[in-house]
C-alpha cells in the first residue's frame, strides 16, 4: 500500500507520542508518511518537535493542493472540535484515524474517523467510539458503551459496561465509571475520580464518590 502523508495538528507532548504512535504502526506496516507537525503557534513554526518539522498553522493546511491526512492531538475537547471544524469542509483534507498495534480492541468497535487510540487500551464488544475521540493510555472500556464526538480519556481511564459519554466530555487520569452511567455532554470528570451516579451535561465532578461542583455557563 502507497503511504499516505500525515500531519499531527498540535506539537505539544500528546502530539510527540502520537508521532511515536504512527512510528509504530510503520514498523508493523508502513501506512504513514509522517511529514510533521501544525500548530497555530507561529514562535513554534520553522522549528521542530520530536524529530519532525512544525510547519505551520492550520492555514498551511488550507493552502496545500493535493490529498493530505491529518490527526488532531489536542487533549482539550473544545478546541479539538473547534480546530476540526475549520477543516471539515477542505476537500482535499481526510482525517486519519490511529490504533496503536498494542491496543486490544474487537472486530465489533465503531470507530469513528480522526480518532486516536493508544498503547495498552483494551475495548471490548460492540462499542460504539465517535469520531475525533483520544483514548489514551492504558484505558479499558466495556461492552456496549458509547462514547460520543471529540470526548478524550485520560491514561488509566476505566468505563465499565452500558457507559454512554457525552460530546467533548473529558474523563481524567486514573477516573473510574461504574456500569450503566450516563455522562452528559461537554463535561469534566476530575482525575482519580469514581462517577456512581449519572452526571449532567457542563459541569465538572470530583471525587469519590464523584459529585458535580461546578456548572459551565455554555458559550462562556
Amino acid at each position: 500500500m502507497e503511504k499516505r502523508d500525515l500531519y499531527i495538528i498540535g506539537a505539544g507532548g500528546f502530539g510527540r507520542e502520537v508521532a511515536w504512535l504512527v512510528e509504530r504502526i510503520n514498523e508493523c506496516a508502513e501506512s504513514w508518511n509522517l511529514k510533521g507537525f501544525i500548530d497555530d503557534n507561529k514562535e513554534l513554526h520553522g522549528t521542530s518537535c520530536g524529530g519532525y518539522r512544525i510547519f505551520g498553522g492550520i492555514s498551511y493546511l488550507l493552502e496545500e493542493k493535493t490529498e493530505i491526512w491529518c490527526v488532531c492531538a489536542i487533549g482539550n475537547a473544545e478546541v479539538r472540535k473547534r480546530v476540526i471544524e475549520r477543516l471539515e469542509d477542505t476537500p482535499h483534507v481526510r482525517f486519519a484515524t490511529l490504533v496503536d498495534p498494542k491496543a486490544d480492541i474487537s472486530k465489533s468497535v465503531s470507530l469513528g474517523e480522526g480518532s486516536i487510540v493508544c498503547a495498552g487500551n483494551i475495548i471490548t464488544v460492540d462499542i460504539c467510539i465517535g469520531k475525533h475521540c483520544i483514548v489514551n493510555l492504558d484505558c479499558t472500556v466495556g461492552h456496549d458503551a458509547v462514547l460520543g464526538d471529540f470526548v478524550t480519556l485520560y491514561p488509566s481511564v476505566n468505563i465499565s459496561g452500558q457507559v454512554k459519554v457525552g460530546e467533548c466530555t473529558e474523563i481524567g487520569t486514573g477516573a473510574n465509571i461504574i456500569q450503566g452511567k450516563k455522562i452528559g455532554s461537554r463535561t469534566v470528570i476530575g482525575a482519580g475520580a469514581v462517577v456512581v451516579s449519572d452526571i449532567a451535561d457542563d459541569c465538572t465532578a470530583v471525587g469519590v464518590p464523584a459529585r458535580e461542583v461546578k456548572h459551565h455557563i455554555v458559550g462562556g
